[in-house]
């Protein structure tokens, strides 16, 4: 499944890039709509809804056709999902669930909502605190490349994304550092490129036991949605064995772009590698499983 995180600040852009998907021939199962705006909400399924079978009066005049749900989200507050996986993007699964969006609009009281005590992937976690800093977020996920490369390209132009465009092919150099490993990236990090050897070397390193990896990104001029969709699954996938994930040495282009899109405070970066190696905490993963 590849996976494209479009971040926005602007309801006119999201409008666009929601309306660029579908008439491309993006899938509109494929397309998940997160935001805290319920104006923004009700002029994205309409967006939708033009596509999945026109407009129907309701309590906020939202679409017919659109799974939605309305989350009351700890720490954040009200989010509107739109999609058929959005809810369970933010580890809401069930909520609102087969609900139309009209539910979400007149928030329903019936549907099950999530509680400060919920235990959460670090993926939906990170998705959460994007919210938090109150940008929206569009993101694609399918199993078809041609897909994915499509909703990359528009993500990419419309969204808060890198733009333009490096020549340099992503590689990377793996050192270590007593239990923690260095991967040194160079190059772009981008869909049928870069994200699959990132997620393939991630995958190896933590089947081996390195769980404790820094990303040298000193060298890393691009990063496409796709790019930063891997990113999160690199964190999530080490959280979830037990590891942990720190960037280091980001390029201006790089760390523009996390700033922009009010990923920094999401991930743990240091300005150079001596202080990421020695911020892991805990005893060395050898001992630990002694």
């Amino acid at each position: 499944m590849e996976t494209a995180i479009g971040v926005f600040a602007s309801r006119d852009r999201a409008e666009e890039a929601v309306r660029e998907l579908l008439q491309k021939g993006v899938p509109e199962g494929s397309i998940n709509y997160l935001t805290r705006s319920e104006s923004e909400a009700e002029t994205i399924a309409k967006e939708f809804g033009t596509y999945v079978g026109g407009f129907v009066g309701g309590a906020a005049g939202m679409t017919a056709g659109v799974i939605a749900a309305s989350l009351l989200l700890p720490g954040i507050g009200t989010v509107f999902a739109l999609g058929f996986g959005a809810a369970a993007l933010l580890g809401a699964a069930g909520a609102g669930a087969g609900r139309g969006v009209g539910s979400a609009a007149t928030h329903d009281s019936g549907a099950p909502q999530p509680t400060a005590n919920e235990k959460i992937s670090e993926e939906a976690a990170f998705l959460r605190e994007v919210l938090k800093e109150g940008r929206s977020l569009v993101v694609v996920q399918s199993e078809s490349q041609d897909t994915a490369k499509l909703a990359c390209e528009i993500l990419d132009r419309l969204g808060l994304g890198m733009r333009g465009a490096t020549p340099a092919k992503m590689h990377t150099n793996t050192r270590q550092a007593g239990e923690v490993t260095i991967l040194d990236i160079s190059g772009r990090i981008t869909l049928g490129e870069g994200n699959v050897a990132l997620r393939e070397l991630v995958r190896e390193l933590a089947d081996k036991g390195q769980k404790r990896i820094v990303l040298n990104l000193a060298e890393v001029h691009y990063v496409d949605s796709s790019g930063i969709g891997e990113l999160v699954k690199a964190h999530t996938t080490l959280r979830n064995q037990g590891g942990q994930l720190k960037l280091t040495n980001l390029s201006q282009r790089v760390h523009d772009l996390l700033q922009l899109t009010r990923l920094a405070s999401v991930f743990d970066i240091y300005n150079d590698e001596e202080k990421a190696i020695a911020s892991f905490s805990g005893p060395p993963l050898s001992q630990a499983v002694a």
